[in-house]
């Protein structure tokens, strides 16, 4: 999925008229619950086969990061390589959750979905399912990292129950070797680490 205003790779959906776009493209408004409305999307959320669903989600981390490899929680990971949960429609994976165990933590370390399926409600049943997962491993919390400038991101996850408890301060930068800009020209600088209990 290309961006329509610059053919880089999209990420967002714009809520208003359904663009996708890419980071730089992405601006911060606030809107009205009318303006953002629900989109239907008939879908179904399973545990990921690798065999079978390693090479579509090594095209979605391509898409959405540009790297294979993520650093959260000063850990490294090849995100196609770990559990996940793949969203399915018509037989396409359109999102996926990527995560990892950690002593009594279930870590989230990817997240994505595409564009035109956004805001369908496919990223909350990918999450639900982590949720499920970390209680059947008797697990007490989930984590999860965005960086700074991520801002949707940041309200989905405090919308879900997440609660920031941790900022390191230039993480990105430091792993990048470099600032670079991100969401509305915003430094992306710093790991915001958030975590929800699990009962």
């Amino acid at each position: 999925m290309r961006c329509q205003l610059c053919q880089e790779n999209a990420v967002y959906k714009c809520s208003v008229c359904g663009k996708s776009v890419c980071a730089k493209h992405v601006k911060l408004k606030p809107i009205c619950n009318t303006c953002t409305g629900k989109r239907a999307v008939k879908y179904a959320v399973e545990k990921a086969v690798l065999s079978r669903d390693q090479g579509r989600i090594e095209e979605l981390v391509q898409l959405f990061w540009g790297e294979q490899v993520q650093l959260t929680f000063d850990g490294t990971y090849k995100v196609a390589e770990l559990p996940a949960f793949v969203a399915k429609a018509g037989g396409e994976v359109i999102g996926f959750v990527s995560f990892t165990e950690r002593s009594n933590d279930l870590v989230i370390v990817a997240l994505g979905v595409l564009p035109e399926s956004q805001g369908a409600g496919v990223g909350s049943s990918l999450i639900s399912k982590v949720e499920g997962e970390a209680r059947k491993l008797g697990k007490k919390r989930i984590l999860v990292s965005t960086s700074n400038d991520d801002l949707p991101a940041l309200a989905f996850y405090q919308s879900l129950g997440f609660q920031i408890y941790e900022v390191k301060p230039n993480m990105i930068a430091e792993k990048h070797g470099r600032l670079m800009k991100g969401i509305s020209n915003l430094p992306i600088r710093d790991e915001l680490r958030l975590r929800k209990s699990v009962h």
